[in-house]
């Protein structure tokens, strides 16, 4: 029995020494999966836009879109890029192309670029209350972008101002993990300054789009 327990003792040493590597090697979560990358997989939204021309002068439109990742390839520095085709439609019927646009989960950053202004939408992990420039890959003003994570959704405040007098600006998105993005709102308006209406919150030109997911999944 006594030559037996060096042995044992041994063995019990190599086990909990083998399971301590075990907890050390286990990958960490880094929450890429709050923007799913795939080829085939698709996300449907109900869309809402109103386009304003002038004073008493816009244009609201009722449609769908759909996003879907068609392709990828990957660039000079290794980077997979993947390439998502968005169409719209009246009825979910008939789609028609809209444009082609890319996406890039670079290091800890994801970055889409459409018509050929790259944004960093979302970063990982995704943390509550970290901030970051919307535009680090852009030549334009910072951007200040901030996280606010409930449960599994995260809400990325984009911007949120509205000076009452000369422009208004407010745009956020929505994602869900194991989704992708559930929600997107973009309300960018300017008023009239002239004397005789300034202050008063009169549109002058300017956008309103809200988007919700209504279906999702990989064709």
């Amino acid at each position: 029995m006594k030559k037996l327990l060096p042995i044992i003792l041994g063995f019990t040493l190599l086990l909990f020494s083998s399971c301590d590597r075990e907890i050390e090697e286990e990958p960490v979560d880094l929450g890429y999966d709050y923007q799913p990358l795939e080829v085939g997989l698709f996300w449907i939204y109900d869309a809402m836009q109103i386009t304003y021309f002038g004073e008493n002068d816009s244009e609201q439109e009722f449609f769908f879109f759909k996003d879907r990742i068609r392709s990828f390839y990957t660039n000079e520095v290794g980077e997979q890029v993947f390439i998502v085709s968005r169409s719209k439609s009246l009825d979910e019927i008939t789609w028609n192309p809209v444009l082609d646009y890319t996406i890039i989960q670079r290091e800890q950053a994801l970055v889409r670029t459409i018509e050929n202004q790259p944004l960093v939408p979302l970063v990982f992990p995704p943390k509550d209350g970290v901030v970051w420039n919307g535009n680090a890959y852009r030549s334009e003003v910072e951007d200040e972008f901030q996280l606010i994570k409930s449960g599994n959704l995260v809400r990325i405040e984009q911007e949120n101002s509205d000076d009452k007098v000369t422009y208004r600006d407010i745009r956020y998105e929505v994602y869900e993990k194991g989704v992708g993005m559930i929600e997107k709102y973009e309300e960018v308006l300017t008023y009239c300054s002239r004397n005789d209406c300034l202050g008063e919150m009169l549109i002058d030109s300017g956008i309103n789009l809200k988007m919700i997911l209504t279906d999702y999944g990989k064709d």
